[in-house]
């Protein structure tokens, strides 16, 4: 695919890949990554081994199926906004375990896939705290202005999804991937980027 042929969010995730902007939230999550695998059977539990595949793309759909169904229903609207409320609150808890799988994951990934990942997480991290910043403006009686930021969530979401579905897509090869063998992980050794 030739520059001008390539879609613009293609081009933009591609630049991401090598961005040393990006370097800093890498170091950032380098440690925190690291500490989630230190444990095998836990780095195991949560690569999906009991699942013989990947764990963290499975659990991606939990907080965004129970963010969408939020959206729709403050859209249509059918009880107080109740039920929305509820379904936004539980995405907001369902990110936990996605988190991190997704760090187990990301730990075994190629310099690539660590770069690109470190945006996708960070994206994450503004998409719900935007979503827990809905649930308390919601609770606070501010509906209007938490079904707003809840919209403005779901595009945040949307763009760090496109950075996921880059990093299995484009950038999971033998060299580059994104880890999705349920085997134990290998230990880090230092000095890796």
């Amino acid at each position: 695919m030739d520059a001008v042929s390539t879609p613009l969010p293609r081009r933009l995730a591609e630049a991401a890949e090598t961005a040393p902007a990006l370097e800093p939230l890498v170091r950032a999550l380098r440690p925190l990554a690291d500490a989630v695998v230190r444990p095998p059977s836990l780095a195991a539990l949560l690569r999906g081994a009991p699942l013989g595949h990947a764990a963290h793309p499975l659990l991606t759909d939990l907080p965004i199926g129970l963010w969408v169904s939020s959206t729709v229903l403050d859209l249509v609207g059918t009880d107080d906004g109740r039920s929305a409320d509820r379904l936004l609150g539980l995405g907001v808890l369902a990110t936990v375990p996605t988190v991190l799988t997704g760090l187990v994951d990301w730990q075994r990934g190629g310099d690539r896939v660590r770069t690109v990942g470190a945006l996708h997480a960070a994206l994450n991290t503004g998409a719900v705290v935007l979503y827990a910043g809905s649930w308390l403006l919601r609770r606070r009686g501010h509906r209007g202005s938490g079904v707003a930021v809840s919209l403005a969530a779901g595009g945040v979401a949307a763009v760090s999804g496109y950075l996921g579905g880059h990093m299995v897509a484009v950038l999971d090869s033998p060299d580059e991937g994104v880890g999705h063998d349920t085997s134990a992980p290998e230990p880090a050794t230092p000095g890796d980027a």
